[in-house]
């Protein structure tokens, strides 16, 4: 049998289209490009979710065997978004069975970044910056990417959900709504409350903050970060 070939493109839809058919169809070739494509994804939602790199690893792997279970149950549209919707189930799950709701206090936000709390992501995200920073520059900025990774995991839930889908993932709001199953509505307003509940928190600690992000030009008032373009 010859391979299944990816598709030719991120931009090529009706490629993925075709490489998804062949996975309803039983071809595991097909399945697996599928996984190489969007397994990415999930782990960074159920890291984000979960703060514990393990765990989120453990996790994902429980979503990408569910969605080969139930691969002919996917009825079209975006294969990315079910498989979301997967794991964020399965982060949901793992909550219940522990009987509790996630929660992290200020003292483990006050400690140093790590592996689970977005250390990685943070030396990443240097592929995303511009080679023209200087070195302060780029430790500042991944101080700061560190610590909201880090304040993420305060959020109750919900919020955390939606920021991680939207601002990390970059998923719209009918794509976030489909994940979690809601309206547009109460997608926009969890929305709304995560990154005022993340911007308080910035405002409360400005001395959490890199310098460069405590003051304004006054030198009075700590100024929150804008994502960079």
């Amino acid at each position: 049998m010859t391979p299944t070939q990816p598709p030719a493109s991120p931009n090529d839809e009706s490629a993925l289209q075709a490489v998804i058919a062949r996975a309803r169809s039983g071809d595991v070739e097909a399945f697996n490009v599928l996984v190489e494509r969007f397994q990415r994804a999930a782990f960074v939602v159920a890291l984000r979710m979960l703060g514990d790199r393990d765990l989120a690893e453990d996790v994902t792997q429980d979503a990408v065997l569910s969605a080969f279970r139930h691969i002919k149950q996917f009825r079209g549209g975006s294969f990315r978004v079910w498989l979301l919707r997967i794991v964020t189930n399965q982060c949901l799950d793992y909550w219940r069975a522990q009987q509790r709701r996630p929660s992290v206090s200020l003292d483990v936000l006050l400690a140093p970044a790590t592996e689970e709390t977005g250390g990685e992501a943070a030396r990443n995200d240097a592929a995303l910056i511009d080679p023209a920073w200087d070195p302060t520059m780029l430790a500042e900025r991944h101080e700061l990417q560190a610590f909201i990774e880090r304040a993420l995991l305060a959020l109750p839930e919900d919020q955390r959900l939606a920021v991680v889908l939207c601002d990390v993932e970059g998923l719209s709001y009918d794509e976030i709504a489909e994940v979690t199953r809601t309206n547009v509505g109460t997608v926009k307003s969890r929305l709304a409350r995560g990154r005022a509940r993340l911007r308080d928190l910035l405002l409360r600690h400005p001395e959490l903050l890199p310098r460069a992000y405590r003051h304004d030009s006054r030198g009075d008032q700590p100024r929150v970060p804008r994502k960079p373009e």
